[in-house]
């Protein structure tokens, strides 16, 4: 391949990925977080954290990002707005907000009433911003049960029930009723399956379509070879890695602060993606290298959990299950990237100038873009 070509295919890599990395920290429509939190003298609190520029320039949960939205423009505008003014637009939308909530205590619909408005700073525009809504109101006596609904309009919800030392947790489509809630018990009735589905889905789309910093990575490691012996052996390692600290840091065993963890995760991807560029085999070392950035990313895995939350009677079965899922995403991104490349380029000529050397440099660009973009945020 002639170095201006490769130059300039390695160039639009990098902005293309550098772009789609910026758009999925920037514009991606999360689910939201709504935590309800039932205390011992019969008063709730339901503490809801989104991103509710989208929630009111009518963004569809249907798209990934908002910048796919027709309404892409009002939500830059909302964006922009200070903390509060954008309490004011909140306070306006609140009726028709509070009505896309079905909050029952047993079957009879209870009616919060907002308390407060926790808006952050405008900050960077370029990075989505996390509202959180807070809203009161008292159980009915001798309340039983409690079943949440997030509008479809409003996209995906995780609901977190918080009750005394208790904290119960359940994957919402949007739209999607939970299953009740028995005061006391918990979601006591959902069967161990139906828990294993819903944190099998849970890690899944962390990684896909969510986890674009994770998919680099597996990239970084799909492209060294497309040989499944090595490529499986770097990929198990990876696993037990991330598969300890998730474990140790979800019982508080370990802990790190994502200001250091996130950047760290860039770094990662970076020099997988470098080395990919420096040696045209799989070294000895690299499964060591690749288990020890597996115990960074298991950090990251436990960050997500740790904001979703475990159900407390099925604990290690929610636990194992999200694992899972992880490694299902980790599995489907390679066989993408297998029927995608691989296929074609096994023992090609062709396939490291042409595939392994821009597409890796590409990744390190984006690697150390976050790096540093990360390290700057902490």
């Amino acid at each position: 391949m002639p170095v201006r070509k490769f130059v300039l295919l390695m160039l639009s890599l990098s902005w293309l990925m550098i772009g789609q990395a910026g758009s999925s920290l920037a514009h991606e429509i999360r689910p939201a977080i709504a935590t309800l939190t039932l205390a011992p003298d019969g008063r709730y609190e339901l503490a809801i954290v989104a991103n509710m520029e989208a929630v009111l320039a009518g963004v569809s949960p249907k798209h990934r990002d908002t910048d796919e939205s027709p309404n892409a423009r009002d939500y830059n505008r909302l964006r922009a707005l200070a903390p509060e003014e954008l309490r004011k637009a909140i306070g306006a939308y609140a009726g028709a907000y509070l009505e896309g909530l079905r909050v029952e205590f047993d079957g009879a619909r209870a009616k919060p009433a907002l308390a407060a408005l926790d808006v952050p700073p405008v900050g960077d525009v370029a990075l989505s911003r996390q509202t959180t809504v807070r809203l009161a109101g008292g159980m009915p006596a001798g309340a039983k049960t409690l079943t949440f609904a997030y509008e479809p309009r409003f996209g995906a919800c995780v609901l977190r029930v918080r009750e005394g030392e208790r904290i119960e947790a359940m994957w919402l489509k949007a739209g999607e009723p939970s299953a009740s809630y028995v005061l006391g018990k918990g979601f006591d009735h959902r069967g161990t399956a139906e828990v294993a589905l819903d944190y099998v889905a849970l890690g899944f789309t962390h990684i896909l379509p969510k986890g674009l910093d994770h998919i680099l990575f597996v990239l970084g490691l799909f492209l060294l070879s497309t040989r499944w012996k090595p490529l499986l052996i770097q990929v198990t390692a990876f696993t037990i890695a991330h598969s300890i600290t998730l474990a140790l840091s979800v019982y508080g065993v370990v802990s790190l602060p994502p200001g250091i963890v996130e950047p760290l995760i860039a770094a990662s991807i970076a020099y997988v993606a470098i080395e990919n560029i420096l040696t045209p085999r799989l070294q000895p070392w690299r499964p060591l290298v690749v288990f020890g950035f597996g115990l960074l990313h298991g950090l990251g895995f436990a960050g997500v959990l740790r904001e979703i939350g475990l159900p407390r009677s099925q604990f290690v079965n929610a636990l194992v299950s999200f694992n899972v899922g992880v490694e299902f995403g980790q599995l489907a991104v390679i066989a993408l990237a297998f029927l995608a490349v691989g296929i074609w380029g096994y023992n090609r000529d062709w396939y490291r100038p042409r595939v392994v050397v821009p597409a890796s440099a590409a990744i390190a660009v984006v690697g150390l873009y976050w790096t540093v973009e990360r390290a700057m945020a902490g």
